[in-house]
């Protein structure tokens, strides 16, 4: 099945809400700019979410689970709390990946074989390319939650070995596509934690065995899960976010144990004080019908642009770019990309057809600004000339607690517990000095800092690669020298001027 099918729920939609964010994972990386099997970039192919068999990933011992799939693994587990709203309620499991398979193309012989060969151009003109490709696979479970909390199912969610054939123009050869059957295992069980209220624990296992657990990457992922991630829904249930959860779920959230994966609730928001909520008069902030646990590590509520016009394998790219550097590639380079996978021929054809109004869409939209913030000119304040007179990063204070903070105070950092980015929290309780104050133009002020015990923290400051942080996620310290919760004092060591005395061209100067 289609990936850009599969996501979109069947017959009842569950999941049509989640189907361009997660396709987007799906192939996150399948074939990168300049999509030529030559370029360097892509001989080295399926970076997340890879299921790989046991024997293969622990052969020089067990993997370290993280809380996304960048990493090799041979299983991801997604846990998350369930509120119940009816006694006959369902949980709706939906597993997908791709399955990887070798395109080999073989020459004719002219006694009735064939020889593989890595390229082979045919009397059209047209040069056809051995190289991988992968197919989206998917498996679906219905499951009312009373079996779920009777001790669960695990089911198959593997792939099948096959081969199809495909011949060439003229008799010159044939396309040979091969695949290695993929075994695999979903199970799925839930636990009662309070009254309405269970966690669902969702693992995924690559079971299959490879035959030489020595054997390079590349072969042991003709056996693997690409890009594994799994679509949650139900009947008569809601999911609570781990993200951005409402207070009272917060100990239950701190439970959860996820492995080599993200959830993240799905679909569109609304807001909701400083939290969101899907749409939906009976879920409150916080909560929502649907969510998508991925290798990616992703927002609640993520949505592809609406102004893309098509996937590009990297949802980390800008739209823009990738689009005029496609449009830059020479006819040979077009024709290699063609020859190398089909999907990139599809890039091509959209992007050399693309209408110069869809393009124009493509330089860029603001969303942040509120219309009590958009002047009557329709332009935002800041954009107009004058509309950061006065302002100076380098000198400009904020007050926290009382207390001035700016360019060299010192501070605790505290991230919100709702809402941080994920990065952010890591930093929690770490002291850090200010660098400098930032309005943005939505009215919001953010305050530049270096963590302390960052043996990168003098380079960080000299080229201005900083951490941001919103005045009420930070403790004014009393002494330039108090220590964090698990840090010796700092020592006197002279540091490089700070970034509000230098001039060149990426730091901001003194201001006047």
């Amino acid at each position: 099945m289609d990936g850009a099918d599969a996501a979109d729920g069947g017959p009842d939609g569950t999941f049509a809400q989640l189907s361009a964010v997660a396709d987007a994972v799906l192939y996150e990386g399948y074939l990168l700019y300049p999509y030529r099997r030559s370029s360097p970039k892509n001989r080295v192919r399926w970076q997340f979410g890879v299921l790989l068999p046991r024997n293969w990933v622990e052969g020089d011992g067990p993997v370290t689970p993280g809380i996304s799939g960048s990493a090799d693994s041979w299983y991801q587990q997604t846990e998350c709390l369930l509120r119940v709203r009816r006694d006959d309620a369902v949980v709706r499991v939906r597993v997908r990946y791709l399955q990887m398979q070798d395109k080999q193309v073989e020459a004719a012989d002219g006694d009735g074989r064939h020889r593989p060969v890595e390229s082979l151009r045919t009397d059209d003109g047209i040069t056809h390319l051995s190289f991988e490709e992968a197919v989206p696979r998917e498996s679906e479970l219905v499951l009312p939650l009373e079996e779920l909390l009777r001790g669960g199912r695990t089911a198959a969610v593997g792939a099948p070995a096959g081969a199809e054939y495909e011949p060439l123009p003229s008799g010159a050869g044939q396309t040979v596509r091969r695949r290695q059957e993929v075994r695999a295992d979903t199970t799925v069980v839930a636990e009662p934690i309070a009254p309405g209220l269970c966690r669902l624990r969702v693992l995924t296992e690559n079971s299959g065995e490879a035959a030489d657990p020595r054997a390079p990457r590349g072969a042991a992922l003709r056996q693997a899960m690409i890009a594994t991630h799994t679509l949650l829904g139900g009947d008569g249930v809601e999911f609570v976010s781990l993200v951005d959860p409402p207070s009272s779920y917060a100990e239950q959230v701190r439970d959860c144990r996820n492995a080599f994966t993200f959830p993240v609730l799905g679909g569109a928001s609304q807001k909701c004080g400083r939290g969101a909520v899907t749409r939906g008069a009976s879920q409150e902030c916080g909560t929502g019908a649907v969510m998508l646990s991925a290798p990616i590590i992703l927002p609640d509520h993520p949505q592809v642009a609406p102004e893309s016009p098509g996937d590009l394998h990297d949802a980390a790219e800008i739209d823009e770019i990738l689009t005029l550097r496609t449009m830059l590639l020479t006819d040979e380079e077009k024709a290699e990309a063609r020859a190398t996978d089909p999907r990139a021929a599809q890039i091509l054809d959209r992007v050399e057809t693309m209408p110069r109004e869809v393009l124009a869409r493509l330089h860029g939209t603001i969303r942040s600004l509120t219309p009590a913030q958009t002047p009557a000119s329709g332009r935002p304040a800041w954009w107009q000339e004058g509309g950061d007179d006065g302002l100076c990063p380098a000198t400009d204070t904020v007050l926290v607690d009382g207390a001035p903070v700016g360019g060299g105070s010192r501070v605790r950092l505290r991230p919100r517990r709702r809402g941080a980015d994920a990065q952010d929290m890591f930093l929690d309780g770490r002291t850090a000095q200010v660098a400098a104050v930032f309005h943005d133009v939505d009215g919001s002020v953010r305050l530049a800092v270096t963590v302390d015990d960052d043996p990168a923290a003098e380079l960080h400051g000299w080229y201005g690669r900083f951490h941001y942080f919103r005045p009420d996620e930070v403790e004014p310290l009393a002494s330039a020298d108090a220590p964090g919760p698990d840090q010796p004092p700092r020592p006197q060591s002279p540091r490089p001027a700070r970034p509000a005395d230098r001039s060149e061209e990426g730091r901001f100067d003194g201001c006047s």
